[in-house]
């Protein structure tokens, strides 16, 4: 089982590195993170709070996108090229399939956040032209970011998993865009009253609370992360991803593919 996992996810790794929009999109974002450096400075003494804000939104932003379009076509093209059919009349299972695509993009992204990472500190090195202790706090703003991207790519594998490549996209933008203020919908809900409280509250904790994720603004004022919530974010993350990504798996596992 295990080498079956290990060598869906090594092709899943090989295909979207070969695809040539994953490196369009990296280099785009450390385009941006020099962009970043540009704009620092312009800025009056903020030039380093600048560059960590946008560097870091642009590895989130391109990172999800990256999640999203890659993470909805796994099934869909595998399916359209009937390279699928071929997968499982081997002794590979659905639910091995669908983990080993999960592990196989997740890899991608890890590596691609990797590479966008370098260009972060290149930019905090060309204009501190020394890199600081609080700077160590930007590696935990990254790991939260990855944490995130595990998230959405389980939520495209399951929306890939029973609906259309648009519509999956659709369902993982939309629910990327309202986790981003899980924590104000929370608010909403502590305020409101009625049948409004119970459905905004039952939605707010259903959705994934991605605001919890986002400490960029935090790390580009030097402020420590608290052990506590690297724990907290990283056990919420690994469940809520491994709940989407078995939502998948039962999908997949009943879905018919004749």
């Amino acid at each position: 089982m295990r080498n079956r996992l290990t060598l869906i996810a090594a092709n899943t790794f090989r295909e979207a590195v070969r695809d040539r929009v994953l490196y369009n999109l990296i280099a785009f974002a450390l385009l941006l993170s020099g962009a970043a450096v540009l704009v620092g400075q312009i800025s009056i003494d903020i030039e380093k709070l600048v560059v960590i804000n946008l560097s870091l939104t642009a590895v989130s932003l391109f990172g999800v996108v990256i999640a999203i379009f890659v993470g909805i076509g796994l099934v869909s093209k595998e399916i359209e090229k009937r390279t699928l059919y071929t997968v499982l009349s081997r002794p590979v299972r659905r639910w091995e399939f669908i983990v080993g695509k999960f592990f196989g993009l997740a890899a991608t992204l890890v590596v691609n956040t990797g590479c966008m990472a370098v260009g972060v500190f290149l930019a905090l090195l060309y204009i501190s032209h020394r890199l600081q202790k609080p700077d160590a706090w930007v590696l935990v703003a990254l790991y939260f970011i990855v944490l995130q991207f595990l998230i959405v790519t389980a939520l495209a594998l399951l929306f890939s998993s029973f609906s259309s490549p648009i519509m999956s996209a659709v369902f993982a933008f939309a629910l990327f865009m309202i986790g981003s203020f899980a924590e104000d919908l929370r608010g909403f809900a502590a305020m409101a009253k009625g049948i409004t409280h119970w459905l905004a509250s039952a939605a707010a904790y259903l959705i994934p609370n991605l605001s919890a994720l986002n400490v960029i603004s935090s790390v580009a004022h030097g402020k420590p992360v608290a052990a506590s919530l690297i724990l907290y974010n990283t056990v919420y993350a690994l469940c809520y991803a491994a709940m989407a990504l078995s939502g998948a798996v039962l999908i997949f596992e009943q879905r018919n593919l004749k």
